[in-house]
């Protein structure tokens, strides 16, 4: 078992959940984010077979299982130095997860039209 769990965090390091960054030739710079999720299960019996009398030697049955799942879910963007986080699966109806999405997005465009008001000035 002990194994086993080391071979899996060989495989589930940092850099399976965030991904190395990807530069696009237009700037962008993508960087993926994925879930990773992982499970272990492992069992065992002793028993005795048919004709076996009970001394002590029982035969052992067992086996053993692992799975990994790993499934992306957003990127993260930067481009002249705004940073967003894209979704991949879009929020499913939720009013207080899409509001939370553009509070970024809302606050740059009152900077925007601050500076332009004072420029105006």
């Amino acid at each position: 078992m002990e194994t086993t769990m080391n071979k899996i965090r060989e495989m589930v390091d940092v850099n399976t959940i965030v991904g190395s960054p990807i530069t696009t030739a237009d700037g962008i710079t993508l960087i993926p984010i994925s879930k990773v999720s992982f499970g272990f299960a492992s069992g065992g019996s002793d028993f005795q077979t048919k004709g076996q009398q009970s001394s002590g030697n029982n035969s052992f049955g067992g086996g053993s299982g692992a799975g990994v799942t790993i499934v992306p879910v957003a990127f993260i963007t930067v481009k002249d130095g705004t940073v967003k986080l894209l979704s991949v699966n879009p929020p499913a109806g939720n009013a207080v997860d899409r509001i939370v999405e553009m509070v970024p997005e809302v606050i740059d465009k009152v900077k925007d039209i601050l500076s332009t008001k004072k420029d105006e000035n």
